[in-house]
């Protein structure tokens, strides 16, 4: 499984699968080969939800966003 983390506090979201997180990096820009850091907003969430991404990482990821409109989220193994 992997983890996945609010980069500004360091709390932990919860965890996905290695297949939910392909489908996040197929996605997302990265900005360096080894990068575990991404950006998302509401706008993304519903880009990921066009591409067909997992209702479960959805609604994780939906529920970690809250109230705010952005945020940057890391991943650890």
């Amino acid at each position: 499984m992997v983890q996945l983390f609010d980069a500004a506090s360091g709390a932990s979201l919860g965890s996905i699968s290695e297949e939910q997180l392909r489908f996040m990096l197929d996605q997302l820009e990265e900005e360096a080969a080894d990068d575990q850091d991404y950006y998302i907003n509401r706008a993304t969430l519903d880009y990921f939800a066009e591409q067909g991404a997992d209702p479960a990482l959805l609604e994780l990821l939906r529920s970690a966003l809250g109230e705010r409109e952005e945020m940057d989220l890391r991943w650890s193994r």
